[in-house]
């Protein structure tokens, strides 16, 4: 189960200005919504945000307007490198009631494919779930070492919390074994190169052949 990490949270003004100013003063703008109540537009502090997410936390006990209220974080806005946060999507839960959510799949161990010249490729790094809320977990975590090579692990082979279910196609596939691919012109280069490689340079050739003409 992941982790419920308390916040506290301010209601703010919105524009563009007004977020870029907030995020230089450590603060992260974030909206508030669900259980059929008018979105609230705020901002949180923008390092235990950050660092609860990192670490694969995404529920979050937020108090705004003198009570708390536990948020599922539902989706995150990402600068063009990919690396800092500019905004959140928060959504009302209660602990109790189901909901579907994103959760990261780990794969752990080495395949013994990987022992036989094969590589492991990861196809998909998450999939799709509906549980209760408590029962969310920060990863699902899945073992690769019987794969051998030609062998694949598919989004129905993953173990999944008592009374989950998943949303992600059974047949989707998440890992897979195989032997490295070696393109054709790959394989030419290197033989050219090779072949370059074994043909002794013959000092003075070019100049002889200019003296006979």
């Amino acid at each position: 189960m992941t982790e419920t990490i308390a916040l506290n949270a301010e209601q703010r003004d919105l524009g563009t200005k007004v977020a870029a100013k907030l995020r230089s003063q450590g603060k992260l703008p974030a909206v508030i919504y669900g259980h059929k109540q008018k979105p609230v537009h705020v901002t949180v502090d923008y390092k235990p945000f950050f660092d609860g997410v990192h670490h694969g936390n995404r529920l979050f006990t937020v108090k705004t307007a003198g009570k708390n209220e536990t948020l599922l974080v539902k989706d995150l806005q990402f600068d063009h490198l990919g690396k800092n946060i500019l905004h959140a999507d928060l959504m009302r839960v209660d602990m109790n009631e189901k909901t579907s959510v994103t959760v990261p799949v780990i794969l752990k161990g080495d395949a013994v494919g990987f022992h036989k010249g094969g590589i492991l490729e990861t196809v998909l790094d998450h999939i799709e779930i509906e549980t209760v809320v408590s029962d969310i977990p920060e990863n699902l975590t899945v073992s690769v070492k019987d794969l051998d090579i030609g062998d694949a692990i598919h989004a129905k082979d993953i173990q999944l919390p008592e009374n989950a279910e998943l949303l992600t196609d059974p047949d989707a596939m998440v890992a897979i074994c195989h032997l490295k691919t070696v393109h054709p012109e790959d394989e030419e280069e290197a033989e050219e190169g090779a072949e370059e490689a074994l043909e002794p340079e013959v000092i003075g050739e070019k100049k002889s052949e200019e003296e006979e003409e």
